[in-house]
């Protein structure tokens, strides 16, 4: 709960402990009373006497202090009928526990009740009164100047600051002081407040609740309004601490206090407009609570949901006060609702003070029924004569209204945990011994240790730090038909459960602001998708961010998610970033139509070769191909369809075995074709070299040379390839760099140094064999393929040197596309300018396939080169 006035206060309440501890310096050793005596409001003796601090009044008539004179008593103002039904409650307890036969038997409860009037200073003395009493005592020479505490234990205050102020100073004497509604966590210190204990759940526990109820309807963004004391300071400062544990951020944290200027107030408003969350977290008590909602209303500010502390949110005066609805649907925590039997009847027969207190007694009945005595002092003019007979249950205002049981029952518990104490300390069975000597540290210490249940089967017990077991009901304010606002219980908080299960919200249908059915939205920036990340917005709270998407290979897979996590290199992300995906596997296979159409290129060469080797074999002993070396012409077709074939293992998925085949056998082929043509070229040199006079070249390269000079050079590819395969051979590679989103299975070279061996051999037989092709390209034969040949080695080497960059600069299956392009393309013409010339003369130019045509141009030519 909240104070009722400044700390400041407690400097002079210090000052004056100072002062009443002090010693005069008279010739005898007197104990004197430092300033006026403190009078209690009721007054009741008995054998056992309880203390009471009450602010019957909530505040006082303003004085200035001339320090010339000494100050007169505050002059007390607006009579609080809440403090009423709490001094009440004690007197009820107290009447019940000295009619009862069970508890403390033959033992009689008094009491002293005072009215500090909301003022912490007067608090302070009067608990110095209750502590000491008010009578002069003198003492001898040679004795203390010390006797007994006048109480036993106080009740009261109900605000969190008169507490702290008043436990500081009854502290070192260890009487106890048990609060009904004070409800700072700092009250639980018991290094500073000794003695106090309370009835009531600590702010500890209600903040952090508040804070999980906040987090359970997903309001991250709200405003926080709070009393500027230390009710409201301590309680929002947990609160904001757990809050930022849950996520939530904080637009605003702003204070005030009731009696702050106007303006003061009327900043808050001015957050509040131009602010844009639509929930507001209000720590306040229900006077304070009650100065903002008049300016609130002032502004019709409608529309924000409120969470209301234990303070104000089952009050039904502020319910009464909100008639702008500013407050509708608001939701909030208050201790659970309770019932003590007999104790409504009691308090609403409030004639009994008449006889306690007669000044206080008419004050009330005066204030309560709007009317005025005959013997009355009052001010007040144009009122009513009061008979005091008037019928109290007839009038409808906050003292007729028991919305506060729970709170009632926080006293009631509170004077039964003393008299419990007392009842095991007097050791009282049937009857108490009544010689045992009471202290108040005695006393302490059994209340602390007290458990028990009341007669309703409230079971009460105090903790280490004073405090009772926090238990809340969760309060939704829902407005009826009829303009009155009904408290409805829509869950409950339990700290001593678990944390996951300390808040249970129960299956009913909750009203929200403006009378919506919607649970109202309050963050910052929305919910991040799945498939995006969090980015804090520079200068702005954690809650406060932009949705970025994922980057290509990454993905989130939650809301809100803070990181965007990468796919493994198997899979990649797919398009809306939530979820990996297998890649693609991409390879040259044969059911794609560029793999199909390899292989129809590479088939039909296949069949070519194989058409114009049948040709070859069936005009076999015609001049064209006995003229053109009909042996090597063979073994050229032969390895001409191997070159074709071999484009074949580059299609299909890579396995270890055809990695290893494809380059070897592409390899192979293409040096023993290289090799055929090779001989062929080299025959037709020493054929011309043959016909010169005394030229016997033709013996030392013959059919048997020509086959080994075939044989060494595709020997030595062989070596190379089987060096290649033995120290590094190529293997199935995935690559995951040239796609991001694909996967390119493809044959990676194992030795790069073997890879260039086998080509860069290959290029050196091409360049060998087309150099000497061109130098007998003009050579006077009839029958010279030396001009062919050129032209297809010229063709071989185009290729192979294009294919290079080609190669390079391909991606994925294309590059295999490339490779086995190059491969036809060179295969096909070799067979296209070596062999189909022949084979247009044996098929359709037979005149022409003739030694005698054959010879008679080449004496043309012979007689034209001798010129």
């Amino acid at each position: 709960m909240m104070s009722t006035q400044r700390w400041p206060e407690q400097g002079w309440a210090l000052l004056q402990l100072l002062l009443v501890v002090s010693v005069s310096q008279a010739e005898k050793p007197v104990c004197r009373l430092i300033g006026g005596p403190q009078n209690p409001q009721l007054f009741k003796d008995g054998d056992i006497m309880l203390g009471g601090i009450f602010s019957f009044h909530s505040s006082w008539k303003g004085r200035q202090d001339t320090y010339m004179d000494k100050p007169l008593p505050l002059q007390c103002t607006s009579l609080n009928f809440r403090e009423f039904q709490f001094a009440q409650a004690v007197l009820f307890a107290i009447e019940e526990i000295n009619n009862s036969t069970d508890l403390l038997p033959g033992i009689s409860l008094g009491y002293k009740f005072y009215d500090v009037c909301g003022s912490i200073a007067r608090g302070v003395r009067v608990a110095l009164a209750l502590a000491n009493g008010n009578e002069v005592v003198s003492a001898p020479s040679e004795a203390p100047c010390t006797r007994p505490a006048q109480v036993q234990a106080i009740m009261g205050e109900t605000s969190s600051s008169p507490c702290m102020a008043i436990s500081t100073v009854i502290g070192p004497f260890h009487i106890p002081l048990i609060s009904h509604f004070a409800t700072c966590a700092c009250l639980s210190d018991k290094t500073k407040y000794p003695s106090f204990l309370r009835t009531i759940p600590s702010d500890y526990y209600q903040s952090r609740a508040l804070a999980q109820l906040v987090k359970y309807f997903g309001w991250t963004w709200v405003g926080a309004i709070r009393s500027n004391d230390d009710y409201g300071n301590n309680g929002m400062a947990t609160f904001t601490e757990t809050a930022q544990q849950l996520g939530i951020c904080l637009e605003f944290s702003v204070s005030f206090f009731r009696t702050d200027p106007p303006d003061k107030i009327q900043k808050i408003v001015d957050i509040i407009k131009v602010s844009t969350s639509k929930v507001i977290v209000a720590f306040l008590a229900h006077m304070d609570m009650d100065v903002l909602l008049h300016e609130l209303s002032h502004h019709n500010l409608t529309g924000y949901q409120w969470v209301g502390s234990e303070c104000w949110i089952f009050d039904s005066q502020t319910a009464a006060r909100d008639r702008h609805h500013i407050l509708d649907g608001a939701i909030g925590l208050f201790i659970p609702k309770a019932h003590v039997s007999g104790m409504r009847e009691f308090m609403l027969d409030v004639k009994p003070l008449n006889s306690t207190s007669n000044k206080l007694f008419t004050e009330f009945w005066e204030t309560f029924f709007s009317c005025k005595f005959k013997q009355s002092k009052s001010s007040a003019e144009n009122l009513t004569e009061c008979t005091g007979h008037e019928d109290v249950t007839g009038v409808q205002n906050s003292f007729t209204d028991m919305s506060l049981m729970p709170i009632f029952n926080n006293v009631y518990k509170g004077v039964y945990a003393v008299a419990h104490a007392l009842h095991n300390i007097l050791s009282c069975n049937k009857k108490c011994n009544n010689k045992v000597q009471l202290d108040p540290f005695t006393i302490l210490q059994h209340i602390r240790n007290i458990q028990f249940k009341t007669k309703e089967g409230d079971e009460v017990y105090f903790d280490e730090n004073g405090d009772p077991a926090a238990k809340y009901e969760i309060i939704n304010w829902q407005p009826t038909e009829n303009g009155i606002v009904d408290f409805v219980t829509v869950g409950l908080y339990d700290a001593s459960l678990p944390a996951d299960k300390q808040l249970n919200l129960l299956n009913k249908s909750l009203i929200w602001a403006q009378n919506s059915q919607q649970v109202p939205l309050s963050v910052c920036s929305e919910k991040c998708p799945p498939g995006t990340r969090k980015v804090l917005q520079k200068g702005k709270p954690v809650c406060c961010y932009d949705c970025l998407r994922c980057a290509e290979g990454e993905i989130s897979n939650i809301t809100d998610s803070i990181t965007c996590v990468r796919c493994h290199p198997d899979f990649w992300s797919n398009e809306r970033r939530d979820a990996c995906v297998k890649k693609e596997a991409e390879f040259l296979s044969y059911e794609e139509i560029m793999g199909a159409l390899l292989t129809a290129a590479s088939l039909f060469g296949t069949c070519m070769t194989a058409v114009v080797a049948f040709i070859f074999f069936r005009y076999r002993q015609t001049p064209v191909v006995r003229a053109n070396n009909s042996e090597l012409s063979f073994l050229l077709l032969f390895s001409l369809s191997l070159c074709f074939l071999c484009s074949l293992t580059f299609i299909g998925r890579p396995s270890q075995w055809s990695c290893m085949l494809r380059h070897t056998a592409f390899g192979i082929t293409f040096v023993l074709c290289i090799s055929c043509v090779l001989g062929k070229t080299i025959v037709v040199l020493m054929a011309f070299r043959a016909t010169l006079p005394g030229s016997d070249v033709m013996k030392w390269f013959g059919p048997a040379q020509q086959k080994l000079s075939v044989l060494g050079f595709t020997l030595i590819q062989v070596i190379i390839c089987m060096l290649w395969l033995t120290i590094s051979p190529p293997f199935p590679f995935k690559n995951f760099k040239t796609f991001k989103d694909k996967i390119i299975l493809e044959c990676a070279l194992g030795s790069a140094v073997g890879f260039w061996a086998v080509l860069g051999y290959i290029g050196l037989l091409a360049m060998l064999c087309f150099i000497l092709a061109f130098l007998a390209r003009k050579l006077p034969d009839n029958f010279n393929e030396a001009k062919f040949i050129t032209f297809s080695m010229l063709i071989f080497c185009a290729v192979w040197i294009t294919f290079i960059p080609a190669y390079v600069s391909s991606p994925g299956k294309f590059s295999v596309a490339v490779e086995i392009f190059a491969i036809l393309a060179s295969s096909f013409g070799l067979l296209i300018c070596i062999f189909i010339p022949k084979c247009y003369i044996i098929l359709l130019k037979p005149e022409k396939n003739t030694k005698k045509h054959m010879m008679g141009k080449g004496h043309q030519s012979d007689s034209k080169y001798v010129k």
